[in-house]
């Protein structure tokens, strides 16, 4: 990965990148003060007296781990060593403060936050290949058996903090380095809030309870929602299940090398509109996941991404009906040169506890 950003730069460039998602992606470590260089021909890594060991054991990529232990000193002797006009930063990931003291300590050179080197970075990471395929599905899989799991534990006497927290609790026992992001569970009304934040309230017999999760493992991400239902459902629940879960089946359908973002979104979007229930499906119909839980692409109206084959995408149609319930299924795979492969192996019909 180091070795395909050399090849974006020209003689006299070199990238810096401080943010600890890059570094993890280029290095697989992480830290929490670290500085990778990278020029056309060589890589550097620095960082303080606090993980000089770890990194210099684990970090295979760079070709030197340097001992970081003044920024003013050591990261502008090195820039100064090798014969650099510009420095590339990352912009979207770079405060106007750090960016100028980059500025202040290297007053020679061209500093650079327009956007080059996060269109290169993009550009490598939006295609992931079977390393990184099978750090995904290891995370996937744990975020199934906590989902197994669950379906054992929900009750009427739980809460949804309570079920949250045992999904959190099954992943970080049971392999997860740590969680892909804050737990989703919320039931009854609250599930109507595509976000909603688990709260005190009460399973209720004719509860949907939509449960959005994941698991990092290697650095790498899952990505699951299911929505399940407690006791006796109704009608409508039941129309608006099977309306999503068809529109979730019909844009996975859609999806291989080729196809257009947007075009992925308008299938699922379309059916779910059909039914009469375009205001209550606001958000893109999925998104790339990696080394972080948000990435490029995204599937939503406006993408006009054409998908390759190597990119990771969630599929997450919704409805959500304020005041009643809301219902979202989410899987996560591959695009691949003729399809789908998914990543999700959990059951998608129906489950009523």
């Amino acid at each position: 990965m180091v070795e395909q950003l050399k090849s974006c730069l020209k003689n006299g460039e070199a990238a810096l990148i401080m943010s600890e998602e890059n570094i993890s992606y280029f290095t697989s470590f992480h830290s929490s003060n670290g500085y990778l260089v990278v020029t056309k021909d060589k890589s550097f890594f620095l960082t303080d007296s606090r993980y000089i060991e770890a990194a210099g054991n684990t970090i295979k990529s760079c070709d030197e781990i340097l001992l970081l232990k003044s920024l003013q000193s050591d990261l502008v002797n090195l820039i100064d060593s090798l014969d650099i006009n510009e420095i590339m930063l990352e912009s979207e990931r770079t405060t106007v403060s750090r960016y100028n003291k980059i500025k202040e300590l290297l007053p020679d050179i061209t500093v650079s936050a327009a956007g080059d080197l996060d269109n290169y970075i993009d550009e490598i990471r939006i295609t992931k290949n079977k390393k990184e395929f099978s750090k995904i599905i290891k995370a996937q899989r744990i975020a199934e058996r906590a989902f197994d799991h669950i379906l054992s534990f929900i009750s009427t006497e739980k809460t949804e903090k309570e079920i949250a927290l045992e999904l959190d609790y099954f992943m970080l026992k049971n392999g997860a380095d740590a969680l892909s992001f804050e737990t989703i569970s919320v039931s009854g009304k609250n599930s109507s809030m595509p976000h909603g934040v688990p709260s005190d309230k009460k399973i209720e017999n004719g509860d949907f309870i939509t449960m959005d999760f994941g698991a990092i493992f290697d650095f790498y991400h899952s990505d699951m929602t299911r929505t399940v239902a407690v006791g006796e459902v109704s009608t409508k629940q039941i129309e608006v299940y099977e309306t999503v879960l068809t529109a979730q089946l019909e844009a996975i359908a859609k999806i291989k090398a080729g196809a257009v973002c947007r075009d992925v979104d308008k299938v699922a979007r379309d059916i779910i509109t059909s039914k009469g229930y375009s205001e209550c499906f606001g958000h893109g119909l999925g998104h790339g996941v990696g080394v972080e839980i948000h990435e490029s692409p995204s599937l939503n109206p406006t993408s006009s991404y054409v998908l390759k084959t190597g990119n990771i995408v969630t599929v997450e149609p919704g409805i959500y009906i304020p005041g009643e319930f809301g219902v979202r299924i989410e899987d996560m795979g591959a695009v691949t040169e003729n399809g789908f492969e998914n990543f999700t192996l959990s059951e998608k019909k129906l489950i009523v506890l």
